[in-house]
């Protein structure tokens, strides 16, 4: 029996748009001193673990998390587009408060989960998700019975994450998608599994760094 490719997902560190709850889709935010201190942390959550392959989003606050967090490795980080965070049309840089006041009805089917709305000028949860899964398969087949690193953003351990457990797409989300933690996954012969969730032990040094 074959064993199964081991993904461990890591949503990038914060942001300033993540603090002021801005949605952030596809507009390229970098890290803020946190999320910076949240990847070296991870730096060291990651130590012992070893990886055939590592794959970031190219967007940067997923590319520069990525980069801290295998410094002084042996291994390229390779830019992965369908690792991007889903693209969230209208509703892109605006906070709840903003979207429910400018286009009330695009938050109502937001918050929803309504799956064949894609923002107007956005991806639907349908598109979105085989986009995340099929780019996933290809990593998990190319690396059959490895492990590999991968750094993304929320929407797609969100994807991920319902894969692997049968949750529907259009169900509410009763589940974390915490900034630098370890979440891990199998996949086999066509099939998620999940191994273990939101893995944040290691953030704890964060928290010490920026309080000094």
């Amino acid at each position: 029996m074959s064993a199964p490719t081991r993904f461990c997902l890591v949503r990038h560190g914060e942001t300033d748009w993540n603090a002021e709850k801005r949605v952030q889709g596809q507009i390229d935010i970098d890290l803020n001193a946190a999320g910076e201190a949240q990847a070296r942390a991870l730096a060291d959550g990651l130590r012992g673990h070893p990886f055939a392959a590592v794959y970031s989003s190219d967007l940067s606050r997923a590319w520069r998390t990525a980069r801290i967090a295998v410094a002084g490795r042996e291994i390229a980080v390779l830019p992965a587009p369908t690792l991007r965070e889903r693209h969230f049309g209208v509703l892109q840089g605006l906070t709840a408060a903003e979207a429910s006041l400018t286009n009330p009805t695009a938050h109502r089917l937001h918050l929803a989960r309504k799956p064949d709305f894609d923002y107007e000028t956005g991806e639907s949860l349908q598109v979105f998700a085989r986009r995340v899964l099929d780019g996933l398969e290809i990593m998990a087949r190319r690396h059959a019975g490895q492990s590999v690193l991968a750094f993304t953003h929320g929407g797609v351990l969100d994807i991920a994450y319902r894969a692997a457990t049968g949750k529907p797409l259009d169900a509410p989300r009763n589940f974390t998608l915490a900034n630098a933690a370890m979440n891990w996954l199998d996949w086999h012969d066509g099939a998620w599994t999940l191994v273990s969730w939101a893995e944040n032990a290691h953030l704890e040094s964060a928290l010490d760094e920026l309080s000094n």
